[in-house]
């Protein structure tokens, strides 16, 4: 059996493997990124067609009279369809990315029926994901706020004009921000915890802290790296079909390279995430089982010095 070459658990090798797992099943992969259309259609279309007076979401319903509370209605609703076709995304490419890991044949059928088993735990993982990050957030700026009662209280003056006080508040908007980033961190891979160990709720989010645990670097980096590609798209997409030169052809050429573009990218970050869930799982040796089972694929060797780091950590990579 051909041993691949050696590399250590960090960036680069999260990215290396899941290159080679989408290599060995692209076809399968492309089909199933195909639930990240409407969130990468929408991406890159909303931002131009607000700054040119229209508003996306209400055009997609145009057969609607104008009437204002069934724009609202058309716009929730996409939302939803937006927000629930991604975690079919999530779900799907992350059983197949899972399962093709640990030696499992998954054609696009069988990852579709996974859906059954995973969509509701998924959501229900991610609304209290939501409510929670609500909470620390609302419990952070109450705070702030009593801050600023007692400053009242004490007969100091505050003037809401001032440098200071803008200062102040955009410290704190640092702070919460980087408050949120911390706890998506450390619940980074609850949508794979509940796809693989069939956990929901409190529980993925409260497995993923421990997981990520000594990996914390490699999941910011991760975040850091595919949002700043992201971001990039975005802009320099919207920014092209919003130039008043473009033609109708064009504009809509564009706008699907640029969905496109997207796809593969949020593709290639569930995928890591994914590899990155079976590397924290490595580091915290819980792998011996499956090791113990056997696999039927090439290994990657983990480097010896990994405390608990199985020396030939199972793969796929074709």
């Amino acid at each position: 059996m051909e041993i691949a070459p050696a590399h250590t658990l960090n960036l680069s090798g999260v990215l290396s493997t899941s290159s080679r797992i989408l290599k060995g099943n692209y076809y399968h992969f492309l089909a199933l990124s195909l639930f990240f259309f409407p969130l990468s259609i929408s991406l890159i279309s909303t931002p131009t067609l607000c700054l040119t007076g229209h508003f996306f979401p209400v055009d997609l319903f145009n057969n609607f009279p104008p009437n204002h509370q069934k724009a609202v209605i058309s716009y929730l609703l996409y939302i939803l369809i937006v927000y629930v076709s991604t975690l079919c995304a999530v779900a799907t490419i992350t059983y197949s990315t899972y399962h093709g890991f640990v030696g499992t044949q998954v054609n696009f059928f069988t990852a579709l029926k996974s859906l059954a088993f995973s969509f509701f735990p998924v959501i229900t993982t991610a609304i209290v994901a939501h409510v929670l990050l609500f909470l620390i957030s609302l419990t952070f700026l109450l705070f702030v706020g009593v801050i600023l009662s007692l400053v009242k209280t004490l007969g100091l003056a505050i003037d809401y004009n001032s440098i200071y006080f803008i200062s102040f508040l955009a410290v704190v908007g640092a702070m919460l921000i980087v408050i949120i980033i911390y706890f998506q961190l450390n619940w980074s891979l609850a949508f794979v915890v509940v796809v693989a160990e069939s956990k929901w709720g409190l529980a993925p989010l409260i497995r993923s802290s421990y997981l990520v645990k000594g990996m914390r670097s490699v999941s910011l980096l991760l975040f850091v790296c595919f949002g700043i590609f992201g971001g990039m798209f975005v802009w320099l997409f919207s920014d092209t079909l919003y130039r008043p030169a473009v033609s109708g052809q064009r504009f809509t050429g564009f706008m699907m390279l640029g969905t496109f573009f997207l796809m593969l990218l949020f593709l290639r970050s569930t995928v890591a995430g994914t590899v990155l869930y079976m590397y924290c799982k490595a580091m915290h040796g819980e792998l011996e089982l499956e090791i113990a089972e056997g696999f039927n694929h090439d290994y990657i060797n983990l480097p010896s010095d990994v405390e608990k780091v199985p020396q030939n950590f199972p793969v796929l990579v074709a």
